[in-house]
């Protein structure tokens, strides 16, 4: 598994990060297996959210629960969560609050049964946010303690810059969708200038991971094997079968399951991303994880790039 420090932290980064997105229903057992599946595989990165679950910090106080650390083994975990999407009766909608921030990292704090939090990512962009209340938040947050880094969730440059021009922290992480048929954050580089092609178009958030790169920001990859907008995974889908042909071959060529070859994909990027898994099967955690270490070559990125049908000029 390979690893980084986050820049600007300390912070260990294996390019697989487990998401617990979906572990509300789960037995204590079930989650225990499935994390320590992950860990033997080099996995100690763990992602939450306050929404993930039927109620707001579900899953967070589900995973806390089931494995119930020790201080010394809280320390060799991180563990990651997200504020900024509200549900319930009013909502959905986005509350990037000065309020909103503090009060939701207390309560993920109770649920995770922990004194601090690695990094807190704002979920999504919330178009009323006031930069400068962000950026207190972050700073007691910082100053009690109770958070080590900041990060941020399918922001683009320009909603970046609008953070940083007032929060303190460097922003080390921006969690964006992305697989190999759900690419338009890399495709639209390549489609730059052509005529007639809808990913020439630059919108605003045009050209997020070299923005990223530039800054010194790890581009996490949620829905790795996402089709689309949860349009359903595109390993053996039907819809895919020159993308399946392609990944099989690879696979096959390598020794190994077909979901590493997706994994192996995003890390084969030069940014150094982290792919963020939201599997609950502990065997598709390992064959993932096995794609951090595969060499893909030039060629073969473009063959699974062009399979998936993106076009190149």
């Amino acid at each position: 598994m390979q690893t980084f420090n986050l820049p600007g932290t300390d912070i260990a980064a294996p390019n697989v990060v487990l998401g617990l997105m979906r572990i509300a229903d789960m037995s204590d057992d079930e989650i225990r297996a499935l994390v320590r599946t992950a860990r033997d595989a080099g996995v100690d990165f763990f992602d939450h959210a306050d929404i993930y679950g039927g109620t707001t910090h579900q899953c967070e106080r589900r995973f806390a629960e089931a494995m119930r650390f020790a201080p010394a083994e809280r320390d060799a975990v991180t563990l990651q969560t997200k504020t900024g999407i509200v549900t319930g009766p009013e909502g959905p909608y986005f509350d990037h609050s000065y309020e909103h921030i503090v009060a939701s990292v207390e309560g993920s704090l109770r649920a995770l049964d922990t004194d601090y939090v690695d990094l807190l990512l704002l979920h999504r962009p919330d178009a009323l946010v006031e930069p400068e209340e962000v950026a207190r938040a972050f700073d007691d947050l910082e100053a009690a303690g109770k958070v080590r880094a900041f990060g941020v969730s399918n922001h683009t440059p320009r909603q970046i810059d609008l953070l940083r021009r007032h929060v303190r922290q460097p922003i080390v992480v921006n969690q964006l969708q992305l697989s190999i048929s759900h690419a338009p954050i890399i495709a639209q580089g390549l489609a730059s200038n052509m005529v007639d092609e809808p990913g020439s178009v630059t919108l605003d958030g045009g050209g997020v991971v070299d923005y990223c790169r530039l800054h010194d920001i790890t581009v996490q990859a949620w829905s790795p094997l996402q089709a689309g907008f949860f349009d359903g995974v595109f390993l053996g889908s039907a819809k895919y079968p020159e993308l399946n042909a392609a990944i099989d071959r690879i696979a096959d060529k390598y020794g190994v399951p077909p979901i590493a070859v997706a994994t192996a994909w995003i890390t084969r990027h030069p940014a150094r991303m982290q792919v963020v898994l939201g599997t609950t099967t502990p065997e598709r955690v390992t064959g993932a994880a096995q794609g951090s270490d595969l060499p893909l070559t030039r060629p073969e990125w473009y063959e699974l790039f062009r399979a998936a049908g993106h076009r190149l000029p």
